[in-house]
């Protein structure tokens, strides 16, 4: 592996990856996977590639339904559960993918390009894909600037691997400047359990409670954003952006 791959999102996910399927509502929601395979608009006959496959979970939404399924990631520990999910793994970072050019119909990333130098990763995406091919990219945004700050702390605090906060302008921004056309920004909400959310087995309990000060003290245009409910448990509504763009 490059030396230029993260120890810490190495070790992160390496300890996340007993629990990673059970770590939040949205890894396994069968209508966040629907969406991911309408905007994706997959062939039988396509090959597909799975960015920061992790456990599989994306990989499976499309096993069965294009003609070939490869999975790409840097932590072993996540990448051997994807086995079953996929006709070929590879070990290898969003950054440098180890693929001739335009050598896929559709490249999906869900949760990935967090963790990267993702100007980069994106632009990768766009050269291994074919001409007409689509990019999709999965990821957690604030819903604007009223909530960026505050949702961006709690992201922190749940992940200090974590390089890149977004928006959804900024997923079409990735997008366009890797040369993307006809670029659109689904959105998606998703129920979440925040101290299910936080049980990762990777988050230390004191940025645990951290996350748990933000909502308490959150903003009212945050509370309001995020339809959080603070009680015995606190609930978030996490938005999703669904980017995708063709590559001319």
């Amino acid at each position: 592996m490059p030396e230029s791959v993260s120890p810490l999102v190495r070790g992160h996910f390496t300890a996340r990856a007993a629990r990673y399927n059970v770590s939040s509502h949205w890894v396994t929601d069968p209508a966040l996977a629907a969406c991911t395979l309408a905007v994706a608009d997959v062939a039988p006959d396509h090959v597909l590639l799975d960015v920061a496959c992790g456990t599989g979970l994306v990989s499976q939404v499309f096993k069965g339904r294009v003609a070939k399924v490869v999975g790409a990631d840097i932590t072993e520990a996540m990448f051997e559960q994807a086995r079953p999910f996929v006709d070929e793994l590879v070990l290898a970072q969003g950054e440098a993918l180890p693929f001739p050019d335009a050598s896929f119909d559709r490249v999906v990333c869900r949760q990935g390009i967090q963790f990267m130098d993702d100007r980069a990763a994106v632009a990768e995406m766009m050269r291994v894909l074919k001409p007409g091919g689509r990019v999709v990219l999965i990821h957690l945004c604030a819903y604007g600037e009223a909530d960026r700050e505050e949702y961006f702390e709690i992201l922190r605090l749940r992940n200090e691997a974590r390089r890149n906060f977004y928006l959804r302008s900024d997923l079409a921004a990735l997008l366009t400047n890797a040369g993307a056309t006809e670029v659109v920004v689904h959105d998606y909400v998703s129920v979440e359990d925040v101290d299910v959310w936080t049980n990762t087995g990777a988050i230390a309990e004191a940025d645990r409670e951290g996350i748990r000060h933000v909502y308490r003290t959150a903003s009212p245009a945050f509370s309001s954003l995020h339809a959080v409910i603070v009680g015995d448990r606190i609930v978030d509504h996490m938005l999703f952006g669904i980017a995708t763009g063709r590559k001319a």
